[in-house]
């Protein structure tokens, strides 16, 4: 073996590691046909007995290129090779035609992967026929294709593990949250029941009013956290219907200001609205989303001041809420919508995780979209897309 051979087989033979399997194969099979020429090229993979094969990968580098639709893939003999897990040949017996892609020269090799089989088909349209000593190169390239493949599986797997452990965690979380929340109400509930009810101490009218409204609060309390399981479990499961009628954001929004101000005299809430025409949607679940997004901004930025617009896009109404508060760490973003999470630390305070999961499944319910805008120090903003109809979808 000369050294250039050598040189080329060493190279061939190092591992080309990314996290992308498909460029990494790109890259293989560049290198590959500079001693080993192929027109068309296919990976097939099989998974269980009765499947059939399925295209995960092919390549049109030759003559194949212009004509990929009509030209040979190889299914047929990528079925012999994954049934009879040998290298198999097919040659034409002799010049059929004078279009060089309608007489395909095949070779397939097997993939041995974990749980799966394969194939690796490489395809020359009107020769030259593939030689022995060609085969070494073509097997060190099935060995690699089923390297990439088998690391691609096992990325996916451990993907897959990881989002199961995270879902696990979340589940345990929750339980332990709810645990909490549906103990501390209750808690409350007895403790100043069973004080109103002693025989032995007699309170004054006003430390009854404080107890009963102590009671009443916490009842709320305990209402708003079933309501809240409820509706999640609702709309996991799709049952939650919706009464779409026309509806008047810049109203709609402007009454919720009215009542939040009701609980919460000091809070400075600053309105942007556009007048708009109705779009159909439900007025009860929408006020749901708009309630928990100002409790969140109340409970998350206390002190700071609440920006909501409502302004127009072509045939959406955008809804915005702002504040000034403390913002969110970017790595919790992408989970902040799962049902049951919460951000931890600073900002685990009391909650279930199951407000913006809500809020997420009845703006969907409305074919909208939400999505947050953050970054620590520089507060958060929740935006809000809804169309003019609900069946208008982007």
């Amino acid at each position: 073996m000369d050294d250039e051979t050598l040189d080329f087989f060493t190279r061939l033979s190092s591992p080309i590691v990314r996290d992308d399997w498909k460029k990494s194969l790109n890259a293989l099979f560049v290198l590959l046909r500079r001693k080993f020429v192929f027109d068309n090229l296919a990976i097939y993979l099989v998974e269980g007995t009765g499947s059939t094969p399925e295209v995960v990968y092919a390549r049109a580098a030759g003559r194949g290129r212009n004509k990929e639709a009509e030209a040979s893939w190889g299914e047929e003999i990528a079925n012999q090779v994954i049934s009879s897990g040998k290298v198999t040949e097919v040659t034409p017996v002799k010049k059929l035609s004078t279009d060089r892609t309608a007489m395909p020269h095949l070779l397939g090799l097997p993939l041995i992967l974990p749980e799966r089989r394969g194939a690796l088909v490489f395809v020359r349209f009107g020769g030259p026929k593939f030689t022995p000593e060609q085969m070494p190169l073509a097997t060190l390239a099935a060995t690699h294709v089923a390297n990439a493949l088998e690391q691609n599986i096992l990325r996916e797997s451990l993907t897959q593990l990881e989002h199961a452990r995270h879902r696990a965690q979340l589940q345990d979380d929750f339980i332990a949250t709810i645990s909490h929340e549906l103990h501390s109400p209750l808690g409350f509930i007895k403790g100043y029941t069973t004080s109103l009810l002693r025989s032995d101490t007699t309170w004054d009218k006003a430390t009854q009013q404080e107890f009963l409204a102590i009671i009443d609060e916490e009842s709320d309390h305990l209402l708003t956290l079933i309501d809240h399981m409820l509706d999640s479990a609702r709309l996991q499961s799709g049952n939650m219907s919706m009464d779409f009628q026309p509806v008047r954001l810049d109203s709609l929004l402007r009454d919720m200001v009215q009542r939040v101000h009701g609980r919460h005299e000091g809070l400075e809430i600053i309105l942007n609205l556009a007048s708009v025409p109705p779009i159909q949607a439900d007025t009860v679940r929408l006020s749901q989303v708009f309630d928990n997004l100002f409790d969140n901004a109340i409970k998350y930025a206390p002190g700071s001041k609440i920006t909501i617009s409502l302004q127009v896009k072509d045939s959406w109404r955008i809804i915005t809420f702002a504040d000034m508060g403390p913002g969110i760490p970017p790595e919790h973003i992408p989970f902040l919508f799962e049902r049951f999470y919460r951000v931890p630390g600073q900002f685990s305070k009391s909650g279930t995780g199951l407000g913006l999961f809500i809020c997420k499944q009845i703006v969907h319910a409305h074919h909208g979209r939400i999505s947050v805008k953050t970054a620590p120090g520089k507060g958060t903003a929740f935006r809000i897309e809804l169309p003019l109809r609900p069946e208008i979808v982007e």
